[in-house]
C-alpha cells in the first residue's frame, strides 16, 4: 500500500510534466504554424507562410473552384468593386500575424471572402495538427472561432 501511495503522485507528475513540455515545444517555435491547412467550413485550403517577421495566408484550394458558369470564381463580396474580378484563388485571406512569444500569433487580421468583411483575428495551435481561429470585431469575445486541421 505505501508503494502505491508512492508510485501514484510519481505517475501524475510525468504526466503533468509531459504535458507542460509538449505544450512549451509548440509554443516555442513561431514557424510551428507554417503549413496549408483545411479551413472550418471543410471548402478550401489556406498555406500559411512566413515573410519577414510576420504571417500570413493565402487561399491555396478550393472544393469548388468555379461558379455555376463554369468561370473561376472571383471576389465578388469585395466592398471595393475594383478589387470584385479578382480570382479568389491564390488570394490573400490572412495578413500581419505575429507570434507573441507563448501560445499565439496575434494582431493579425482575415478576410471572409463569403460576406466581403475582414476582422481582426488570433490563431492558437491546440496540437501540431489543429490551429483555432479567431475572427472579432473590437473585443476577442465577439467573434467567431474556426478548427481548422493541418494537410501538410
Amino acid at each position: 500500500m505505501t508503494t502505491l501511495r508512492f508510485i501514484l503522485p510519481l505517475l501524475l507528475l510525468a504526466f503533468i510534466t509531459t504535458s507542460f513540455t509538449t505544450k512549451t515545444r509548440l509554443a516555442e517555435n513561431p514557424d510551428a504554424v507554417i503549413g496549408t491547412w483545411l479551413n472550418g467550413t471543410k471548402k478550401g485550403h489556406i498555406q500559411i507562410y512566413k515573410q519577414g517577421n510576420k504571417y500570413f495566408g493565402k487561399l491555396a484550394f478550393l472544393t469548388e473552384p468555379n461558379d455555376a458558369a463554369g468561370k473561376p470564381k472571383v471576389d465578388s463580396k469585395n466592398p471595393d468593386a475594383k478589387l470584385r474580378s479578382r480570382p479568389l484563388l491564390n488570394l490573400n485571406l490572412m495578413n500581419d500575424f505575429v507570434f507573441d512569444g507563448d501560445d499565439q500569433w496575434e494582431d493579425g487580421k482575415i478576410y471572409n471572402p463569403e460576406d466581403g468583411k475582414t476582422y481582426s483575428c488570433y490563431m492558437k495551435l491546440n496540437n501540431p495538427n489543429t490551429l483555432i481561429v479567431r475572427g472579432y470585431v473590437g473585443i476577442k469575445m465577439l467573434g467567431k472561432s474556426q478548427t481548422w486541421t493541418r494537410i501538410k
